[in-house]
């Protein structure tokens, strides 16, 4: 399959909530679903300079960091670190993997991880619900 044909690994969740940047991350994050993402991000901070994120990790795989820009990887993390109040990560526990290296150990925002089962407690969290 080419890169024309290949689903993205990184979807927008609609929500009740304008301040609230949320994603669904399916299988495998390419550097051009990675660019998307920082992209989406950088227009929900342009909207709202503090903003809330969930991700939601459904079989997500692996990050081809190598083969992404350094320097978008550095300006996405600055702009998180600048912007992002609350994070909220639904998931398998193993996530970590995503992310490792990527961020500082010390966050300067509020960061819970959800199970699978508990994506209801991480919406509650924010404040918010996903539009039907």
């Amino acid at each position: 399959m080419n890169f024309l044909e290949a689903v993205p690994a990184v979807r927008r969740i609609e929500t009740n909530r304008d301040a609230l940047f949320a994603i669904d991350v399916v299988g495998d994050i390419s550097p051009a679903d990675a660019e998307n993402l920082f992209g989406l991000l950088e227009a929900a901070y342009a909207l709202h300079p503090r903003i809330d994120v969930l991700v939601r990790l459904t079989d997500a795989e692996s990050v081809d960091w190598a083969n992404i820009s350094q320097d978008t990887v550095k300006q996405g993390v600055a702009d998180a670190l600048e912007h992002v109040v609350r994070c909220a990560v639904v998931g398998e526990p193993n996530w970590a993997y995503l992310v490792t290296g990527v961020f500082p150990k010390a966050l300067p925002f509020e960061f819970r991880r959800f199970g699978v089962d508990d994506e209801e407690a991480a919406w509650q969290w924010l404040g918010a619900r996903p539009k039907d």
